[in-house]
Protein backbone atom coordinates (compact mmCIF):
# COMPACT_ATOMS: atom_id res chain seq x y z
CA UNK A 1 0.00 0.00 0.00
CA UNK A 2 1.64 3.40 -0.93
CA UNK A 3 0.97 5.55 1.88
CA UNK A 4 0.94 9.23 0.84
CA UNK A 5 3.36 11.57 2.53
CA UNK A 6 2.98 15.13 4.33
CA UNK A 7 5.03 17.61 5.52
CA UNK A 8 3.56 19.00 8.51
CA UNK A 9 4.97 22.69 7.85
CA UNK A 10 4.44 25.45 5.15
CA UNK A 11 8.47 26.81 5.20
CA UNK A 12 9.76 26.64 1.83
CA UNK A 13 13.31 25.66 3.15
CA UNK A 14 11.95 22.42 4.46
CA UNK A 15 9.52 21.63 1.35
CA UNK A 16 13.14 22.62 -1.05
CA UNK A 17 14.73 19.65 1.57
CA UNK A 18 12.36 17.46 0.81
CA UNK A 19 12.04 17.90 -2.70
CA UNK A 20 16.08 16.22 -3.19
CA UNK A 21 14.39 13.29 -1.65
CA UNK A 22 12.39 12.72 -4.99
CA UNK A 23 9.65 11.25 -2.90
CA UNK A 24 5.99 12.73 -3.62
CA UNK A 25 5.13 14.55 -0.77
CA UNK A 26 2.36 17.51 0.45
CA UNK A 27 2.30 19.87 2.74
CA UNK A 28 0.02 20.92 5.41
CA UNK A 29 0.29 23.43 7.82
CA UNK A 30 0.21 22.09 11.47
CA UNK A 31 -1.88 24.44 13.99
CA UNK A 32 0.63 24.22 16.76
CA UNK A 33 1.28 26.85 19.09
CA UNK A 34 5.24 26.95 19.16
CA UNK A 35 5.38 28.64 22.83
CA UNK A 36 8.59 27.44 25.19
CA UNK A 37 7.36 26.31 28.23
CA UNK A 38 8.78 27.70 31.05
CA UNK A 39 12.44 25.44 32.24
CA UNK A 40 11.86 23.78 28.84
CA UNK A 41 15.08 22.32 27.42
CA UNK A 42 15.82 23.38 23.36
CA UNK A 43 15.86 19.41 22.77
CA UNK A 44 12.49 19.10 24.59
CA UNK A 45 10.91 21.83 23.07
CA UNK A 46 11.92 20.91 19.51
CA UNK A 47 10.81 17.24 19.80
CA UNK A 48 7.41 18.17 21.69
CA UNK A 49 6.69 20.45 18.24
CA UNK A 50 7.92 18.06 16.02
CA UNK A 51 5.71 15.19 17.62
CA UNK A 52 2.41 17.97 17.88
CA UNK A 53 2.85 19.28 14.51
CA UNK A 54 3.16 15.57 12.60
CA UNK A 55 0.15 14.78 15.35
CA UNK A 56 -1.74 17.65 14.32
CA UNK A 57 -1.88 16.93 10.52
CA UNK A 58 -2.18 13.12 11.09
CA UNK A 59 -6.00 14.07 12.52
CA UNK A 60 -7.06 15.65 9.34
CA UNK A 61 -5.11 12.79 7.04
CA UNK A 62 -5.35 9.56 8.85
CA UNK A 63 -3.79 7.64 6.01
CA UNK A 64 -0.87 9.06 5.79
CA UNK A 65 2.78 9.46 6.91
CA UNK A 66 3.16 12.85 8.48
CA UNK A 67 6.79 14.36 9.13
CA UNK A 68 6.90 16.75 11.94
CA UNK A 69 9.68 19.32 12.30
CA UNK A 70 11.17 21.95 14.24
CA UNK A 71 13.89 23.77 14.86
CA UNK A 72 15.71 26.24 17.84
CA UNK A 73 18.83 28.13 17.86
CA UNK A 74 20.66 28.05 21.00
CA UNK A 75 23.82 30.31 22.57
CA UNK A 76 23.92 28.28 25.41
CA UNK A 77 20.21 28.20 27.09
CA UNK A 78 19.16 31.13 25.30
CA UNK A 79 17.04 30.55 22.93
CA UNK A 80 17.08 32.66 19.21
CA UNK A 81 14.09 33.01 17.46
CA UNK A 82 13.53 34.28 14.12
CA UNK A 83 13.96 38.25 14.46
CA UNK A 84 11.49 39.55 12.46
CA UNK A 85 13.22 42.94 11.57
CA UNK A 86 16.82 44.40 11.53
CA UNK A 87 17.10 45.55 15.02
CA UNK A 88 16.73 41.88 16.20
CA UNK A 89 18.73 40.41 13.45
CA UNK A 90 21.33 42.74 14.28
CA UNK A 91 21.42 42.08 18.30
CA UNK A 92 20.90 38.44 17.35
CA UNK A 93 24.67 38.57 15.07
CA UNK A 94 26.41 40.57 17.59
CA UNK A 95 25.50 37.70 20.39
CA UNK A 96 26.75 35.21 17.70
CA UNK A 97 29.74 36.85 17.07
CA UNK A 98 33.09 34.90 18.24
CA UNK A 99 30.66 31.88 19.94
CA UNK A 100 28.58 28.95 19.06
CA UNK A 101 25.20 28.96 18.30
CA UNK A 102 23.82 25.26 18.10
CA UNK A 103 20.68 24.32 16.39
CA UNK A 104 18.37 21.71 17.68
CA UNK A 105 15.98 20.36 15.53
CA UNK A 106 13.62 17.51 16.66
CA UNK A 107 12.58 15.34 13.97
CA UNK A 108 8.96 13.43 14.09
CA UNK A 109 7.83 10.51 11.06
CA UNK A 110 4.21 9.57 12.24
CA UNK A 111 2.95 6.59 10.46
CA UNK A 112 -0.87 7.37 10.75
CA UNK A 113 -2.45 3.79 10.40
CA UNK A 114 0.19 1.82 12.72
CA UNK A 115 0.54 4.65 14.95
CA UNK A 116 4.10 4.14 15.11
CA UNK A 117 5.92 7.39 16.02
CA UNK A 118 9.86 7.80 15.20
CA UNK A 119 11.21 10.85 16.87
CA UNK A 120 15.04 12.19 17.49
CA UNK A 121 17.10 15.36 17.89
CA UNK A 122 19.52 16.50 15.44
CA UNK A 123 22.19 19.24 16.86
CA UNK A 124 24.40 20.97 14.37
CA UNK A 125 27.01 23.84 15.69
CA UNK A 126 27.83 26.96 13.85
CA UNK A 127 31.08 28.46 15.00
CA UNK A 128 31.16 32.45 14.24
CA UNK A 129 33.58 34.62 13.02
CA UNK A 130 33.98 37.66 14.97
CA UNK A 131 31.77 39.92 13.52
CA UNK A 132 31.69 43.66 13.62
CA UNK A 133 28.99 46.08 13.41
CA UNK A 134 29.40 47.23 9.56
CA UNK A 135 30.14 43.39 8.38
CA UNK A 136 26.41 42.55 10.42
CA UNK A 137 24.64 45.56 8.49
CA UNK A 138 26.51 44.65 5.41
CA UNK A 139 25.37 41.09 5.50
CA UNK A 140 21.51 42.15 6.19
CA UNK A 141 21.44 44.41 3.90
CA UNK A 142 22.08 41.71 1.28
CA UNK A 143 20.41 38.90 2.14
CA UNK A 144 17.27 40.00 4.67
CA UNK A 145 17.09 36.90 6.74
CA UNK A 146 14.66 38.03 8.94
CA UNK A 147 12.64 34.96 8.81
CA UNK A 148 15.47 32.62 9.84
CA UNK A 149 16.10 31.55 13.43
CA UNK A 150 19.80 33.10 14.26
CA UNK A 151 19.30 35.77 11.61
CA UNK A 152 21.30 33.76 8.48
CA UNK A 153 20.72 31.88 5.55
CA UNK A 154 23.78 29.21 5.29
CA UNK A 155 22.57 28.22 1.99
CA UNK A 156 23.45 31.97 0.97
CA UNK A 157 25.94 34.93 1.56
CA UNK A 158 25.47 33.61 5.40
CA UNK A 159 28.39 31.14 4.69
CA UNK A 160 30.70 34.22 5.12
CA UNK A 161 29.99 34.70 8.90
CA UNK A 162 31.27 31.03 9.88
CA UNK A 163 34.79 29.98 11.16
CA UNK A 164 33.61 26.21 10.72
CA UNK A 165 30.63 24.60 11.21
CA UNK A 166 30.05 20.79 13.03
CA UNK A 167 27.68 18.31 12.94
CA UNK A 168 26.47 14.97 10.85
CA UNK A 169 23.92 16.24 8.70
CA UNK A 170 24.36 19.50 7.06
CA UNK A 171 20.19 19.69 6.20
CA UNK A 172 19.79 19.99 9.60
CA UNK A 173 21.30 23.74 9.86
CA UNK A 174 18.51 24.42 7.36
CA UNK A 175 15.85 22.92 9.10
CA UNK A 176 15.21 18.87 7.90
CA UNK A 177 17.62 16.61 8.59
CA UNK A 178 17.77 14.68 5.86
CA UNK A 179 19.78 11.64 6.51
CA UNK A 180 18.23 10.78 9.42
CA UNK A 181 14.92 11.23 7.85
CA UNK A 182 15.84 9.08 5.26
CA UNK A 183 16.65 6.48 8.34
CA UNK A 184 12.73 6.91 9.30
CA UNK A 185 11.36 6.69 6.12
CA UNK A 186 12.89 3.38 4.85
CA UNK A 187 11.22 2.00 8.67
CA UNK A 188 8.12 2.89 7.11
CA UNK A 189 8.47 1.47 3.46
CA UNK A 190 9.16 4.93 1.49
CA UNK A 191 13.48 4.37 -0.27
CA UNK A 192 13.89 7.26 -2.11
CA UNK A 193 16.31 5.10 -3.82
CA UNK A 194 13.73 2.14 -4.58
CA UNK A 195 15.66 -0.91 -4.06
CA UNK A 196 15.74 -3.56 -1.21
Amino acid sequence: MNQPLILASTSPFRRALLERLGLPFTTAAPAVAEDRRPDEPPQVMVLRLAEAKAVAVAAGHPEAIIIGSDQVACIDDQVLGKPGNRERAIAQLELASGRTLVFQTGLCVLNAITGRTQTLVEPFRVHFRRLTRARIEAYLDRERPYDCAGSFKSEGLGIALFARLEGEDPSALIGLPLIRLVTLLETEGLDPLGGD
